[in-house]
Order: C-alpha cells, then sequence, then structure tokens
C-alpha cells in the first residue's frame, strides 16, 4: 500500500454514485407508499407530459431497454394506472394512456420529486443548480448522446 495510490474516496465516481443512491433510495421509500417504483414513476411521467406515447418511445427517452419498459407497464397496467390503446392511424401501434386513477396519482409522485430535488439541492442557489445540471448532461452528453424526441428516428 502506498500513500500515492489513489483511494476510493478520491474518485469523483464514488461520490456521484453515492449521491445518487441517497435520491434514489429516498425518493423509492417516498414512492412505495403509494404502491409505485422509480422506475414506474419514470413511464407514468414520461407519458403523462406527453414526452413519449409508445414503449419504444418511452424506452428511447428514459434510455433504458424496450423490454424492461415493456414489463414497466405491464405492472401500471396491473395496478390499473396505465393502459395501452390502439392508435387510429395504425393497427402495428399501441399507444400508452393513463386511466383516471393514474392520471390523478402522477401529478402528485411528481410533487414528491420536486420535494425530493430540494431535499437535496435547495441548498444550491438557481445559478448553482443549473451550472451542476449543465456539467452533468455535458459530462453524460460525452457518453450517452440525448434520446431522439419523440417520432423522430434514432440516429
Amino acid at each position: 500500500m502506498t500513500a500515492s495510490t489513489s483511494g476510493l474516496r478520491d474518485h469523483l465516481g464514488y461520490w456521484l454514485r453515492r449521491l445518487s443512491d441517497e435520491v434514489h433510495g429516498r425518493f423509492e421509500k417516498q414512492l412505495a407508499e403509494h404502491g409505485v417504483t422509480v422506475s414506474q414513476w419514470t413511464v407514468l411521467i414520461t407519458v403523462y407530459r406527453g414526452d413519449a406515447t409508445t414503449t419504444r418511445e418511452v424506452a428511447r427517452y428514459v434510455d433504458i431497454d424496450v423490454g424492461a419498459v415493456s414489463r414497466l407497464v405491464d405492472r401500471l397496467i396491473a395496478k390499473g394506472l396505465m393502459s395501452r390503446e390502439s392508435d387510429p392511424g395504425s393497427r402495428r401501434i399501441l399507444r400508452l394512456a393513463l386511466t383516471d386513477a393514474g392520471r390523478d396519482l402522477t401529478p402528485r409522485l411528481a410533487e414528491i420529486a420536486d420535494r425530493n430535488d430540494a431535499h437535496f439541492f435547495a441548498h444550491l442557489d438557481p445559478a448553482q443548480r443549473r451550472q451542476l445540471e449543465d456539467w452533468i448532461r455535458r459530462l453524460i452528453g460525452d457518453t450517452c448522446p440525448e434520446p431522439p424526441a419523440p417520432g423522430e428516428a434514432p440516429t
């Protein structure tokens, strides 16, 4: 063992993972009170806001596997929060839609997300928060390009 060997806490990745784990873990506990996981919430909020309306679009938007999104949607359907509906323009496309219960619950979950963010990041002033987000987006963008917009072909 030498002093020149970097330790675990010398790595920014360690601290980013720790922060992510803390933010995610607290949010997961709060969502569990509503019977929803963080992964399920990402699907609900994405469909609620109209950022994506098919399983494939959601997968691209949140950057996860289509099969994983399909399983999440199945669970949300079983919970009565979401449905799959035929697209009037194409029989091959199934659109994701929130049920009345899903439309009622999703804004409440978004408020929990907002409070969770505030819990961890409220001590940053707005300029610092924007700068942190810009740095993170830049670092992620260097390794993972932005997903295409709904209806846009992947590159």
